[in-house]
């Protein structure tokens, strides 16, 4: 079914990775989807073209499980061609010295207020990484030419949105400005964050924001692009909803 509501950006995260399915705190980690992880993209895809919504630009984070996540979303939709942006400010949330723990077992030990409050809430910021930790992002070779003030230790959802939205404003908005629909194909916590500002969610609000895995979420944008109507796509791929 052809879309007949006019679109101009969608979201999407990534399918299932290894950590999500052992329930682990992953943030920076570089981990692989899981083949539930690919069959959700590609049902991801189906909806899409079913709805007959496309796009002419696409960016991604620098790690594994999405860029994997796009590359399988490229070739379902059958857009090899698309131009695509990897970038780092578009990475997942840094889960500072949570990175690799379970998240079930960190609640029991810690309480579950104080882990749901670094999780969910937008100020919360967990427990940093000494500098010398080797899960430090310096010790990374993805981060090589990166220098030392851009690479987190711990983030919270609004350092997080920071990042975000330096890419948001330098990439995506002139995109959008001058008429190109773009995929932002990111992460649980990065695209929450980008919600958060294009939905004006207030930060009270942040702990209800959730992002399933490879569910695309549409956005209309008035004329200024300064205000975006979040089109949710209904299961089947019928074309999204006002």
């Amino acid at each position: 079914m052809a879309c007949k509501t006019a679109y101009h950006l969608i979201l999407l995260r990534h399918g299932q990775s290894q950590w999500n399915r052992e329930n682990r705190f992953t943030g920076w980690t570089d981990v692989s989807l899981t083949d539930q992880g690919h069959q959700e993209v590609r049902r991801a895809a189906v909806l899409l073209k079913q709805a007959g919504i496309s796009f002419d630009f696409a960016c991604t984070s620098i790690l594994s499980r999405a860029a994997e996540s796009l590359a399988i979303l490229l070739e379902e939709m059958r857009l090899p061609s698309t131009p695509v942006e990897h970038t780092w400010r578009l990475n997942e949330r840094h889960y500072g010295c949570l990175q690799g723990l379970n998240k079930g077992d960190t609640a029991n030990q810690l309480g579950d207020s104080l882990v749901r409050f670094w999780r969910r809430s937008y100020t919360g910021r967990p427990p940093a990484l000494e500098f010398d930790d080797h899960r430090h992002p310096r010790f990374d070779p993805l981060y090589a030419g990166l220098s030392l003030d851009c690479l987190p230790a711990t983030e919270s959802l609004q350092d997080t949105e920071r990042r975000v939205l330096q890419y948001w404003e330098a990439a995506i908005q002139p995109l959008l400005r001058d008429g190109s629909k773009v995929l932002v194909l990111a992460h649980g916590n990065s695209l929450r964050a980008l919600a958060r500002y294009l939905e004006q969610i207030p930060p009270a609000q942040v702990p209800a924001l959730d992002i399933p895995t490879a569910i695309p979420i549409i956005y209309r944008a008035n004329q200024e692009f300064t205000r975006f109507q979040r089109l949710d796509l209904p299961p089947g791929g019928s074309a999204p909803q006002r």
